[in-house]
């Protein structure tokens, strides 16, 4: 197969479907994703057989728990997706919207309206309900897609993407609007990311290794989704049982995500009472405690970590912990060896928490609660395309908003400038 060829054509049916939905009403686009719906819950047994596929080839390659989590569609993650499409349609509807409309001294109005980017190329990593919120986000937001999964789940993938045209075949809009790659070739999305006549912008949604290529190769603008190296700091005067809960949800909620807690730090003056019962109530749940000199004495059965595990996104069992002397020392710690992405204060006290707020450099951050809260839905978007750790043009979860871009429009009545 010519790849090249093929990506050609795959590029002129997204830029001559993008131009159709452009036109289409909210009310179509809502229509199509209540059918995506549909049919996801309808075919769940289909989506689950192509799944046992990919599964049993993750399997017998040796793939470890944690991705086969990644992997797995089960009853309960088929009805998330489809959940996460019917939020989207309840959504408003972002393209078209007018906004800091006002009067100019010469008579004009001058004001900002949303539209969308244009044609969305989606590369990613081995989550298949991926599939489905990119899918739903971008038809919602105008914008056609181009989805690549990963060779690992190509089965789910395509299965999930033919209810989805089959969905916007109902509503009669255009089904290149969603396309799929459906070639297990690298190739393709060394080609892809550098159709700068067909693609607006890049979303790579996987590991580090995934970002770096496609941020050497692309010509097309990216929008980074880094890894999570997602940290935890219980302050001076953090509350034990907020400490307990949250560091233990932000762990072990679920090992595989992005925002799952990698990172642990401890204020000194609150290491010997509460580092304990906390590396406890992992150890309890199967977590490798890997520990700093000061904090290695206090963990029974912890290891001794090493300078790679501050750096570490584990994705696994495992967690570093560090004592530091307090909030100026964590914010540094965090800001060098974190990732931007979603960080955590335990704190009674407002300044702590005012300060970590500030000057942490991360997409989200938060104060006493779990970074397992970094997510689309749980922020209100319907679901997220992923977490951006860009500075520009979007940073955090991207949802609908994330996937528009603005123009400026200027009302007139017959105005001529002097």
């Amino acid at each position: 197969m010519d790849i090249q060829s093929e990506m050609d054509k795959i590029g002129t049916r997204a830029r001559a479907a993008q131009n159709q939905l452009q036109r289409a009403k909210t009310g179509a686009k809502n229509e199509a994703l209540a059918s995506m719906a549909e049919f996801l819950r309808r075919d769940a047994d289909d989506l689950q057989r192509a799944n046992r596929k990919d599964l049993r080839v993750a399997e017998e390659g040796g793939r470890d728990a944690a991705f086969l989590d990644r992997l797995r569609l089960d009853e309960g993650r088929i009805e998330a997706m489809a959940k996460g499409l019917e939020e989207v349609a309840a959504l408003p509807d972002p393209v078209g919207e007018i906004t800091d409309l006002r009067y100019r001294p010469s008579g004009i109005q001058v004001g900002k309206m949303r539209v969308p980017i244009g044609v969305i190329a989606m590369i990613y990593e081995s989550r298949p309900n991926v599939t489905a919120d990119a899918a739903g986000l971008c038809l919602k937001s105008g914008n056609a897609v181009i989805l690549r999964g990963g060779s690992e789940s190509l089965h789910s993938n395509m299965a999930i993407a033919e209810r989805l045209r089959a969905a916007l075949g109902r509503a009669r809009l255009p089904l290149d609007a969603v396309q799929y790659v459906g070639t297990a070739d690298r190739e393709a999305v060394s080609v892809l990311v550098r159709m700068d006549a067909f693609v607006d912008v890049v979303i790579p949604r996987g590991g580090k290794g995934l970002i770096e290529r496609i941020s050497r190769e692309a010509t097309v603008p990216v929008i980074k989704h880094l890894h999570g190296n997602c940290h935890v700091y219980v302050d001076a005067s953090a509350d034990p049982d907020k400490a307990l809960r949250v560091v233990v949800n932000a762990k072990t909620q679920r090992l595989g995500t992005c925002n799952t807690a990698e990172s642990l730090l401890v204020h000194a003056a609150r290491a010997g009472d509460l580092l304990p019962a906390i590396t406890q109530a992992l150890q309890g749940k199967g977590i490798e405690i890997r520990a700093c000199p000061r904090s290695l004495p206090l963990i029974p059965g912890a290891i001794a970590a090493g300078e790679d595990d501050y750096y570490a996104e584990y994705l696994g069992p495992i967690i570093s912990v560090k004592v530091v002397d307090g909030l100026d020392a964590a914010i540094a710690h965090i800001n060098t060896y974190g990732s931007q992405h979603t960080d955590a204060i335990l704190t009674e006290d407002l300044g702590s928490a005012q300060r970590f707020l500030r000057e942490v450099d991360s997409s989200s951050v938060m104060v006493n609660a779990s970074t397992r809260f970094a997510d689309g839905f749980e922020y209100g978007l319907g679901a997220e395309i992923g977490i951006s750790t860009n500075r520009l043009h979007v940073r955090g979860p991207v949802g609908l908003e994330g996937l528009t871009t603005q123009k400026w429009i200027v009302l007139g009545d017959g105005h001529i400038r002097a």
